[in-house]
């Protein structure tokens, strides 16, 4: 049954004519029996209120195909890229919109099609580009509707580009919507549209926010990857992780102090003399730098507070009444932890 045959028989369950059906839509009757003829089909916008019209779904509405498999998909947008290599893209284009008129609630085609067009076009000159663009948006926006937020993500997203390229900053904002607030992309974006509209220093300081929350997620999944070795017995794999979370902390200007920190624990754990008592004495050495980040260039836009000397102070208070914890028994009788112990105390 095609979308002309549901629509036809649901308007005539609902006794309407045509004409009457062509007013309730505001559109012109001839349209309505196009559609049922099967010469046209009804704008993507208007299938949502001949739904609603008829008391249908619009999957109903548009069940007269079942959708592609994920197979099938597949094996037809490559045959399209593989075309797009050599063929008129405009002809690819038009072959394009007869699939998806064909399948019209295949929205994991329509995505992706409309992605690989959207992206070649990008690499050519094509006159006209204001009529593919009606014709690809319009599918995007299709997506957006879905119910797989993957689909709707990444509709947004490629929506929010595109008005970008055209410089319609108004426009892309609008799609920021589909992303949640606690989504650092979200922020990214709205970054991206501040420093096109020339507000460089809210621009800066949210690219600087944006590394610095990176850096302390980076941290987070180390330190908890580190941990899940550890509780496997992979000393191997927990040392490489230290060496990872020290060389993030460097390369993030977070100071020496962050970056010998990571490894007390493996030491602890390992119950390594040697190394426990070199961190220690490397830790005590650097808590003047546990604050240095806030000197760094990366986060010069950022309201970050100095450390003072206050905070160190009872950074290192807290260090040296570890020195007597039990967790580093096995450091009772080293020559090098006595004599750190005695120079503390």
């Amino acid at each position: 049954m095609t979308i002309g045959d549901v629509i036809k028989k649901y308007r005539k369950n609902k006794g309407m004519t045509q004409e009457e059906m062509a007013a309730r839509l505001g559109v012109t009757a001839p349209a309505v029996n196009k559609w049922e003829r099967g010469n046209t089909l009804p704008d993507v916008a208007l299938l949502a209120p001949i739904a609603r019209l008829l008391g249908i779904t619009t999957d109903e509405l548009l069940s007269f195909k079942d959708d592609l498999t994920d197979e099938e998909i597949s094996q037809y947008l490559l045959k399209i890229q593989k075309d797009l290599e050599s063929k008129d893209f405009h002809d690819i284009f038009l072959s394009v919109k007869e699939k998806v008129e064909e399948y019209p609630n295949c929205e994991k085609l329509i995505w992706q099609a409309a992605v690989i067009l959207d992206a070649k076009r990008m690499t050519i000159e094509l006159p006209n580009q204001d009529k593919y663009d009606k014709v690809i948006f319009g599918w995007y926006e299709r997506c957006l509707l879905s119910e797989d937020e993957r689909i709707r993500n990444q509709a947004a997203d490629s929506l929010f580009h595109a008005f970008i390229r055209q410089e319609d900053y108004e426009k892309a904002v609008q799609y920021l919507d589909y992303f949640s607030l606690e989504n650092p992309d979200r922020k990214r974006k709205e970054t991206l549209v501040n420093s096109k509209m020339g507000k460089r220093t809210e621009a800066y300081r949210a690219y600087e926010e944006l590394i610095f929350s990176a850096y302390q997620h980076i941290q987070m999944t180390l330190n908890d990857l580190r941990i899940l070795y550890m509780e496997d017995d992979d000393h191997e794999m927990a040392r490489k992780l230290v060496e990872v979370s020290s060389s993030a902390a460097s390369t993030f200007e977070m100071g020496k102090y962050n970056e010998i920190c990571f490894g007390l624990d493996v030491a602890t754990w390992e119950k390594d003399i040697e190394w426990t008592a070199q961190l220690i004495q490397e830790l005590l050495d650097s808590i003047g730098t546990i604050g240095d980040f806030t000197k760094s260039k990366l986060y010069q836009h950022m309201a970050l507070k100095t450390v003072d000397s206050n905070f160190s102070a009872s950074i290192k208070r807290e260090l040296l009444k570890s020195l007597e914890d039990e967790s580093f028994n096995y450091m009772q009788g080293n020559e090098d932890w006595e004599k750190l112990k005695s120079d503390v105390y």
